[in-house]
């Protein structure tokens, strides 16, 4: 059955409608995740972060401070990567985050551990985070464990 030219005009746009209401009502369009890219930033471990050492490293307060790279560095950086991630927007729309994040061993330095992570997203996974190095620091996460999922987390789900 062949429909004329108004009917499917008409159905378009009862689609739109429909599809423009639904997006209202679930509080407006989503940006599509901002995924870290394995060629880019497959993350980079810091080898003096261990589970030998978590004590003395990870599970000290304040390590984190000691091994931070300087915000010039990371928004450098972060220019960079928001060019090659290609996406668009102003570099205070994204974090230059740690693919494997310090608190859990990442390495502070390397470019292949630092990516451009969106806001608000990048605020969402610093708690993730943070729970990931509670569970490590109190023994029911191992520090493996922890990155893999922190990583599958980034590459995956953004």
């Amino acid at each position: 059955m062949r429909l004329p030219l108004v009917e499917l005009a008409l159905l378009a746009l009862a689609a739109a409608v429909v599809a423009s209401t639904l997006t209202r009502c679930s509080g407006g369009a989503r940006r599509a995740a901002v995924r870290a890219s394995w060629s880019l930033t497959p993350g980079v471990l810091n080898p003096a972060v261990t589970q030998a050492t978590i004590a003395a490293t990870i599970c000290r307060r304040g390590w984190t401070s000691t091994v931070r790279p300087p915000v010039e560095y990371t928004n450098t950086l972060k220019v960079r990567g928001v060019r090659q991630y290609g996406l668009r927007g102003p570099p205070s729309a994204f974090q230059e985050d740690h693919l494997i994040s310090l608190e859990l061993g990442g390495d502070p330095l390397d470019p292949r551990n630092l990516w451009p992570e969106p806001y608000p997203r990048a605020v969402e996974v610093d708690r993730i985070e943070n729970d990931l190095n509670r569970r490590v620091c109190e023994g029911s996460l191992t520090l493996a464990e922890a990155q893999r999922r922190e990583s599958a987390l980034k590459h995956a789900a953004g």
